[in-house]
């Protein structure tokens, strides 16, 4: 048994404060895109790519981050993962044009897929010895998530109104620089020996790269051209070319048979949808308050952190009560029907709306469903792998929201863009995209949520199937 670390708790707090970067990172430049747009020049199907970039790279990397956290050693992937994200950073905030601006975003996505699976691992380094206080590390790292989420629209409004948007990009850089300064808190643990499957992850990232940049020209271009047609197509092949890859390599990013796991399929469908649903409703739900409300930066920031702080209360407080109650599968699917219905009633939004009518109960409706479905999601995923893959699984979840996050924006952003939000200046045809965005956002959170009521099998049958498969693995072994 390993010793216990007598710093244990001081390097959780560095722990948390990169899990809470790391998400502040996808919700600060929220509230600044419109200014990012005017200064950088991109146009409003254009604009998602400031967004995009990162979770592709983010998303599309997030199991090689893992792996090499196995072979290298979590501190000095963590570090590295600092390191890229600071770098990052420093091009997100002094680029002066559209195309640097979504290269410092990439890199930005890079160095947090470094950062999120080193630190998980690190956190099991310091408290696997106390079930007790692992639960409890869990906890106040879950709870780093939703106060980066909401610390993050705060943040970007404040910073856009009173500063510039670059500053969104530059609190990253002295936050970074004091991460790495105390990372020498974290157990230095080394790796092994190993191989890793490069090529896996470029043809994974590169496929979802190309899938989102098809759907975000076709709108341009038309979904019948032949440039639309071979994008679409090469993404699929890359795709196959990942799974071919993953079935024939000695050690592959996401071992195949991983999949047998009881319900590792149904939660990452839902957070698959559950991602598609929500992002994009963030994204434009900013969009409205800005270019159709008039809401400055810090105003537009205001106005969401009802939701937000309503996510943080019910993540870290009651979904997991009530899931300790209910189980995964009725709050998965009721969560995703709520969302849907939240969708529905900001589909109703007007050109001459208000925040009071328009925005706030119906975000509000829409955070609820998101605050009951995303944890038991999680939960659904990993709680059938066995415990050497319970890493695997994690992973495997959270890049499925990623890959859910960005095409479902792509998708809809070319929905709303078809539909009228392309027309700057013009409210009721803005008006209109938006509509048509947060309706086809709360088709996809619907389909989400029968799907899972439908399709999702219950904690006593994952159970026993768990228990069969372990039985016979068992068997085959001659135990």
């Amino acid at each position: 048994m390993s010793a216990v670390n007598p710093r244990r708790w001081w390097a959780l707090v560095v722990l948390a404060a990169a899990q809470f970067m790391v998400i502040m990172d996808t919700s600060i430049i929220g509230v600044a895109l419109p200014e990012m747009q005017k200064d950088l020049g991109f146009s409003q199907g254009e604009l998602q790519w400031v967004f995009n970039a990162y979770v592709i790279a983010f998303g599309g990397l997030l199991l090689l981050g893992g792996r090499l956290s196995d072979l290298l050693g979590a501190r000095k992937v963590f570090v590295t993962g600092w390191a890229v994200l600071v770098a990052g950073s420093i091009v997100a905030a002094a680029a002066q044009s559209a195309s640097v601006e979504v290269v410092g975003r990439a890199v930005q996505g890079v160095g947090g897929a470094l950062i999120a699976p080193s630190a998980m691992t690190l956190l099991m380094m310091l408290f696997a010895h106390d079930p007790k206080e692992l639960g409890k590390a869990m906890a106040l790292y879950g709870a780093a998530a939703p106060a980066g989420g909401t610390a993050g629209v705060f943040m970007g409004g404040v910073f856009t109104q009173w500063l510039s948007w670059p500053w969104v990009f530059i609190i990253y850089i002295p936050i970074g620089l004091a991460t790495l300064a105390a990372a020498k808190l974290l157990p230095a643990v080394g790796g092994r020996r190993g191989g890793v499957d490069v090529l896996g992850a470029v043809s994974v990232t590169a496929g979802l790269a190309l899938a989102v940049f098809a759907v975000v020209r076709a709108p341009e271009v038309g979904w019948s051209s032949t440039g639309t047609v071979l994008e679409l197509a090469g993404a699929v092949a890359l795709l196959a070319l990942f799974l071919v890859i993953q079935k024939t390599v000695r050690e592959p990013l996401m071992p195949l048979g991983i999949w047998r796991v009881p319900r590792l399929g149904s939660a990452n469908l839902a957070m698959a949808l559950l991602g598609a649903a929500w992002i994009p409703m963030w994204y434009f739900l900013n969009l409205y308050l800005q270019q159709v409300l008039g809401y400055g930066a810090f105003a537009s920031g205001a106005a969401l952190l009802p939701m937000t702080v309503l996510l943080m209360i019910f993540m870290t407080a009651i979904t997991a009560r009530l899931m300790a109650k209910f189980g995964a599968k009725p709050l998965i699917g009721g969560g995703l029907l709520v969302l849907a219905a939240g969708l529905v009633w900001l589909s109703q939004v007007q050109p001459t709306g208000t925040f009071v009518v328009d925005v706030l109960p119906a975000s509000l409706v829409a955070a609820l469903g998101m605050s009951l479905a995303y944890i038991p999601a999680m939960m659904a995923a990993m709680s059938g792998a066995p415990q050497e893959q319970a890493g695997l699984a994690s992973g495997i979840v959270n890049t499925t929201y990623q890959v859910g996050s960005a095409l479902g924006l792509a998708a809809l952003t070319a929905v709303a863009t078809s539909a009228g939000a392309g027309k700057l200046g013009n409210l009721p045809a803005l008006t209109d995209g938006f509509s048509a965005a947060f309706m086809w956002a709360a088709a996809i959170a619907a389909v989400g949520g029968l799907t899972t009521l439908l399709s999702m099998r219950s904690e006593k049958a994952a159970a026993a199937q768990a228990g069969a498969a372990q039985e016979a693995t068992g068997e085959r072994a001659g135990v």
